[in-house]
């Protein structure tokens, strides 16, 4: 199957990869959408930029888009109008979410504007039960950051990584504050520092907080750079 990827550089998104490739399917392209506001209902905002650099990486052709509308029928246009310009140079036949099928609004919007080109739209892990999902990243060594938050309990955690560390405290923290501990719904986005996809792990040397309000915020990433993980290995030795 010749696929395209809905990539934001989130852990879902990453995991989404993942899958296709264990799957062996032709990752023909990604699709990044970097968004100029923040309450766009499709697409991540926080560190969406930073996807190109992992595409290189992975060498897989990347392509960024940008939206500037906040409305789901208009977003889904975007990305259709693309891929239906695609289509004749690298076809595809679905284009790949990343998550469990909690997102209803995103898949729901982007089935009807791919129905016309005759491309399937799925989540990659749809119908399992994200909890266990989000364990199987972390016990792989997922490294996710949190990059963007909108809810009570989870401003702590702006800008902080998951881990094996301080995962269990993270799902505690799920439950008294009541937001879905793998983010559906737009409780939080993430970027992946490092997974075993990856052959470099992003490296950030400096970020800051924009804080919107007591609930709301995201992380700008001043510097970041791919560091080959042998080297970083060196360097820890």
């Amino acid at each position: 199957m010749k696929v395209a990827i809905m990539y934001s550089g989130g852990k879902d998104s990453t995991y989404a990869i993942e899958h296709a490739k264990n799957k062996g399917w032709d990752i023909r392209y990604f699709v990044s959408v970097k968004p100029n506001r923040t309450d766009c209902f499709l697409f991540h905002f926080a560190t969406v930029e930073n996807t190109v650099k992992v595409a290189e990486m992975l060498n897989i052709p990347h392509n960024l888009l940008r939206c500037e509308v906040a409305d789901p029928v208009q977003e889904a246009s975007l990305v259709k109008e693309f891929i239906a310009g695609k289509q004749a140079e690298a076809p595809i036949n679905a284009l790949i979410l990343g998550g469990t099928g909690l997102q209803e609004t995103q898949i729901r919007s982007l089935q009807e504007a791919m129905r016309p080109l005759g491309v399937e739209v799925f989540a990659s892990h749809a119908g399992e039960e994200h909890d266990l999902v989000l364990n199987d990243m972390i016990a792989r060594n997922y490294e996710i950051m949190i990059t963007q938050v909108a809810s009570d309990g989870l401003m702590p955690w702006l800008g902080k990584t998951l881990s094996k560390e301080n995962f269990e405290r993270f799902k505690a923290d799920s439950a008294k504050f009541r937001f879905h501990v793998g983010g559906e719904g737009g409780y939080y986005d993430t970027l992946i520092l490092d997974c075993p996809l990856f052959t470099s792990r992003l490296h950030i040397n400096d970020f800051h907080l924009n804080r919107e309000d007591a609930y709301s915020g995201h992380v700008i990433i001043d510097s970041m750079e791919l560091v080959p993980k042998k080297v970083e290995q060196e360097i820890r030795n």
